[in-house]
């Protein structure tokens, strides 16, 4: 091997380590490998930077904002809840449908969405049925997982291996190429699931009764927040008066939280600050602005605080800026739950950079803009101190704030995991759009299996036409974007343009083939599945595609066969990320309502891989002959 080999060999590994172990993020790992490429001279400035104007990066990007306006409309919803309509109660039928739902869902929308939109709806069901939860959230992930598998943009690296083929000037994949084997993976899953999954699966129905999937109505109820609302007056001589939100320090020394400022909105007369320190004025409310204070709200003499917490730390907080406490009223409940503002439980995945860190460490409430009332861990009964928990995988935090800020977090899926539909409390801010929203993504399917227009023409005229309607707005689509999985892979094509470019990408090829070419192009092509669903379970599908479809392309060349079937075998198997809670974040995000162990998985996904791996090897070669 050359200098150059033993240098991207070193990087490729390095980034590797760094996947798994996630010593960093994902994004700055694909970032430090363009730079490195870039400064070791292997790849041209022009070839390092390649991946940010590559077709498939700007294709996932714009598909990426349609799924956003299709949540952002209520699309998503309305269409899962009239599918679970038919369910039924029957567990066996509920397996079926469910993921049979899921699966067609998902081969349109991002998995994550999907099972995002679908999983308070299940966990209804299964306290309807009767049923517990641990016996249908695990098949409705691998369901989601499954349906990728069905379309040419049911997952990225559809669209990656797709996009391969293009560039070596071969016929890339089509809308529906995909859909054949998916279909049978699909259909295969289903009856595992029902004849054996069901059997492995474990049920926990009295644990995850007490874990169960909730509403924001039903938290604040369960929390009890409203039996802790105050009134706190801001008097004539309070040091709060002229300082800001974040100076008080409520929530950090006292576990006071303010939900609400309420302010005159007329002038304050000279003579009411005189009369009973800043007292009077109990019927002002009736003049007086809501405010959604933020760190930044600078509290003004007379602005009523309208706090949660309980009664003896909101009376020290009181005592020490001298402030009048008042009852709450009845419409301040409002103040915990309306259109503006709610409350919500936030899971936190084991790649959360909150793990390991106190609430404090973290900053959580100046970062995210968002209040944490209380803090969950399976398995503890005792209450959980907010300042000095350190946060675990597995912690379930109750966030409060505008629904905006904790929509937001949604977009952080490396380190929070957002439960619950928190779109359907702002009534889907866009839903007079869904239907308009719908029209849109119809056009883009009808282009896309037309071949009207090329992948990326097709998907980012869709994207533009769901701003210009008003499905959502510019900052939205920004936000619907998981930029850190667009940096990743607009990163890492650039490493399999290194690899190819340094000969390791054929040297590797030429080792499968030395290994088990002598058995066949089908004991290949099961090599290159096999080794494909093993880097999944630790890698993104993205990463393990991006590394693996160029061997599997050289190694089809090497031969003299099509590549067809084996760059089709790399983006199924990239997609059965089914061993692990931790292979996909539709894995992670039914672990907590589902109490599974990470040996659940383990039990039920293994045989799934050997399922899909089989089905793959026999069927592949007679949808895509290798001649």
């Amino acid at each position: 091997m050359t200098l150059e080999m033993w240098l991207v060999l070193g990087i490729l590994i390095t980034a590797i380590v760094l996947f798994v172990t996630e010593l960093l993020r994902v994004d700055i790992v694909a970032l430090g490998v363009v730079v490195v490429l870039m400064v070791s001279g292997v790849l041209t400035t022009a070839e390092a930077l390649s991946g940010f104007s590559n077709s498939a990066v700007l294709t996932i990007a714009a598909l990426f904002i349609v799924g956003g306006a299709v949540l952002q409309t209520g699309l998503a919803g309305m269409i899962g809840r009239r599918i679970l309509a038919v369910a039924g109660t029957n567990e066996r039928w509920l397996t079926v449908v469910l993921m049979g739902a899921v699966a067609l869902l998902s081969s349109f929308m991002s998995d994550t969405g999907t099972v995002a939109v679908l999983l308070p709806a299940v966990i209804i069901l299964t306290r309807s049925a009767d049923i517990a939860p641990s016996k249908l959230l695990i098949p409705l992930a691998f369901g989601s997982l499954l349906g990728g598998a069905m379309t040419l943009i049911g997952t990225p690296p559809n669209i990656i291996v797709s996009d391969l083929l293009r560039e070596n000037g071969l016929r890339p994949f089509q809308f529906f190429s995909y859909t054949p084997i998916g279909f049978i993976l699909v259909v295969v899953g289903i009856l595992f699931m029902l004849f054996i999954g069901r059997r492995i699966l474990p049920n926990r129905k009295a644990v995850v009764e007490g874990q169960r999937m909730t509403t924001p109505k039903e938290l604040v109820e369960m929390y009890r927040l409203p039996d802790n609302l105050f009134r706190l007056r801001v008097r004539r001589g309070s040091g709060l008066v002229g300082q800001t939100l974040a100076y008080s320090k409520l929530r950090q020394d006292f576990a006071v939280t303010v939900l609400k400022i309420m302010r005159s909105a007329e002038p304050r007369p000279a003579a009411i600050s005189l009369v009973g320190r800043g007292e009077v004025g109990n019927g002002r409310d009736a003049k007086a602005e809501p405010i959604i204070p933020s760190i930044d709200t600078i509290i003004e003499l007379d602005d009523v605080l309208i706090v949660q917490g309980e009664g003896d730390d909101v009376a020290h907080a009181a005592a020490h800026w001298n402030l009048g406490v008042q009852p709450p009223k009845p419409k301040d409940e409002k103040a915990l739950l309306s259109r503006e503002v709610g409350v919500a439980e936030v899971l936190l995945p084991p790649r959360s950079d909150l793990v390991g860190k106190t609430l404090v460490d973290s900053k959580f409430g100046s970062r995210y803009k968002l209040t944490v009332l209380g803090l969950n861990r399976p398995q503890t009964s005792h209450k959980l101190d907010l300042k000095s928990t350190v946060l675990q995988f597995g912690d379930t935090l109750l966030v409060q704030g505008a629904w905006t800020d904790i929509l937001a977090l949604k977009q952080q899926r490396r380190d929070f995991i957002v439960m619950g539909q928190p779109e359907s409390m702002i009534g889907a801010p866009n839903q007079g759009k869904a239907r308009i929203a719908l029209v849109v993504l119809l056009g883009m399917l009808v282009l896309m299996i037309g071949d009207f227009l090329p992948l990326a023409a097709a998907s980012m005229l869709a994207a533009l036409a769901m701003i210009l309607t008003g499905c959502l707005t510019m900052d939205e689509a920004y936000q619907s974007i998981n930029w850190p999985s667009i940096v990743l892979v607009a990163g890492m094509l650039p490493m399999s343009v290194a690899l190819e470019k340094v000969g390791l990408v054929d040297a590797a090829a030429s080792g499968i083939i030395g290994v088990i070419g002598g058995l066949g192009p089908i004991a290949v092509l099961a090599g290159l599945f096999l080794l494909t669903s093993i880097f999944t379970q630790v890698l993104s599908n993205t990463a393990t595609t991006v590394i693996v479809a160029p061997i599997a392309l050289a190694a089809a060349q090497t031969l003299g066969i099509q590549p067809y079937a084996f760059l089709m075998a790399v983006a199924i198997a990239a997609s059965m990320a089914f061993a692990t809670p931790v292979a996909s974040p539709v894995n992670t995000l039914v672990m907590g309502a589902g109490d599974y162990r990470f040996g659940d998985y383990i039990k039920v996904g293994v045989p799934m891989i050997l399922l899909t791996l089989v089905v793959s090897v026999l069927l592949l070669p007679l949808l895509f002959p290798f001649s």
